[in-house]
């Protein structure tokens, strides 16, 4: 009985313990595989793009969202086309759950003469290899408003 117990105090001391690697140095890792997503934009390298969305991804458009891996491609496809790319993003926010398996990685979206468009937000999701893939993903336009938005705690 004792040793049942042991074993039991041991199993959930693992499953609460905290990721070896440091937050820092998750976000580092997410900000990495987000920078490398966009770069597959710039290299026109749909398959790059490809291998960054996770199999259950929802990409949110301007009309309808698309569901999973296959229906993302597909409908970034026409994206990918043509010599230079339509826009371009670059990570310039991440935040990693104390657990090390979601992310948030968000930034500024610019059209191809470098001008600010959009902003974009990404959940990405650890998988057990330590691979980071996008699950979420959603872009907005740059608001021209005159009024300044409210201010969160942690601005």
């Amino acid at each position: 009985m004792r040793l049942l117990a042991l074993f039991m105090l041991a199993a959930v001391t693992a499953a609460s313990a905290a990721p070896s690697e440091s937050i820092e140095t998750l976000a580092a890792e997410v900000r990495d595989a987000e920078n490398a997503f966009a770069k597959s934009k710039a290299d026109r390298d749909l398959a790059a793009f490809a291998s960054h969305v996770a199999d259950d991804a929802v990409f949110f458009g301007s009309k309808s969202a698309l569901r999973g891996k296959a229906a993302v491609v597909e409908g970034w496809k026409a994206l990918y086309e043509g010599p230079k790319a339509p826009f371009s993003w670059e990570s310039a926010d991440v935040q990693v759950l104390d657990s090390g398996k979601l992310a948030h990685s968000s930034g500024p979206v610019r059209d191809p003469s470098g001008k600010v468009v959009g902003n974009f937000n990404s959940i990405w999701r650890r998988a057990a290899n330590g691979q980071w893939k996008v699950v979420f993903d959603k872009g907005c336009n740059v608001c021209n408003c005159a009024d300044k938005p409210p201010e969160t705690p942690a601005s």
